[in-house]
This record gives C-alpha cells, sequence and structure tokens, in this order.
C-alpha cells in the first residue's frame, strides 16, 4: 500500500524568525500562535499583516514550522503559498521580511507590496 506524501507548508520561518517569535509568545500566555494574512492597501495594492492569536478560526491554514504556529487567513492561502518568513536586524531596524515567490512588486518605502495568486504548480503540490 503507498504511503501519503507529505503535503507541503503553506509558509515556513527561518529560524530567525522563529526564535524571534517564540521569544515574544513566551512573554503571552494567551497567545497560540501567529496569525498572518494579506489586505488590500498601500501604494502598491496589498500589505501582509501579522497579529498575534488567542483562538484558532474553523477555516485557518494551520502550520507548525520549528515550534511556532502560524494561522493563515483562508483567503491569504494563494497570495502566501511558497513564503518564508524571515527577522532581520540591521544598524537602524529589526523588522519581519516576507520572502513570497508570488510578489510582483513592492512600494518604495517597503510597506506595500504586489501580490499574484500562486502558479498552477505550487497549487498542485499543496493539493497532492
Amino acid at each position: 500500500m503507498a504511503t501519503a506524501r507529505p503535503r507541503p507548508k503553506v509558509m515556513t520561518l527561518t529560524d530567525a524568525a522563529a526564535e524571534r517569535v517564540r521569544q515574544i509568545m513566551a512573554s503571552r500566555p494567551d497567545v497560540i500562535g501567529l496569525r498572518v494574512g494579506v489586505k488590500n492597501g498601500g501604494c502598491a495594492g496589498m500589505e501582509y499583516t501579522m497579529t498575534w492569536a488567542t483562538e484558532q478560526n474553523e477555516l485557518d491554514e494551520v502550520v507548525d514550522d520549528k515550534g511556532v504556529r502560524i494561522l493563515i487567513d483562508p483567503k491569504a492561502v494563494l497570495f502566501l503559498l511558497g513564503t518564508e518568513m524571515d527577522y532581520k536586524v540591521d544598524k537602524f531596524s529589526a523588522q519581519f521580511v516576507f520572502n513570497n515567490p508570488n510578489q510582483v512588486s513592492a512600494c518604495g518605502c517597503g510597506e506595500s507590496v504586489t501580490l499574484a495568486p500562486a502558479p498552477k504548480e505550487r497549487l498542485e503540490a499543496i493539493k497532492s
């Protein structure tokens, strides 16, 4: 009998992002995970959203990666498929950064992006 292939994760975290999320969550006992999504807005058309989740919604796509639970809004799955979230620290800032293969462009200030739905090949990988 054939064994089912593991389903690819919609999103992954780098070690740095996972460590930072775990650090923040340690001070928030009511939080069960990080909710990630996208919304219309900004000069490029869309913005990534991140909030702390205190409950899981029935339709959330749930990704557990490196000890962190990510809850993804079902409307955002097609835009986030294949995304890696990183945490970057430099001389003047520290921020989460999305490395998204579906990102077509970004505005100059880095606050908003243009996203396209994931191509058919990536969708097929997630369905099987």
